[in-house]
């Protein structure tokens, strides 16, 4: 799986709508095949855009609440906020160029 903040209701707030850069959210889970071929691409990505966009991951499997209240009923599903709004959104495995795609307009 992918690096970055492990997100829970807890610290939902804090990591994500106050933040002033945009956010990539992986909701994943450790048996999910798709998950783990896209968590490289995520990393790679972290380290490109580090200081530019926050990369966080929530685990389905352990923060079921949290992926309910964002509709995830598939994973991977990958959100991204922008000033506290999601601005975005895709499920399933995408190349890394793809992922990127999703956030780099609004850095």
């Amino acid at each position: 799986m992918s690096n970055g903040i492990d997100l829970t209701n807890d610290n939902f707030e804090t990591e994500v709508l106050n933040v002033p850069v945009p956010v990539l959210i992986d909701f994943w889970a450790s048996w999910c095949g798709p998950c783990k071929m896209i968590g490289p691409f995520i990393d790679q990505l972290a380290g490109e855009y580090e200081g530019k966009v926050k990369i966080c991951k929530v685990n389905v499997d352990e923060q079921g609440e949290l992926a309910g209240r964002h509709g995830v009923v598939s994973i991977p599903t990958l959100v991204v906020y922008d000033k506290g709004n999601p601005v975005r959104r895709q499920v399933g495995a995408l190349p890394k160029n793809a992922i990127e795609n999703l956030f780099k307009d609004l850095v």
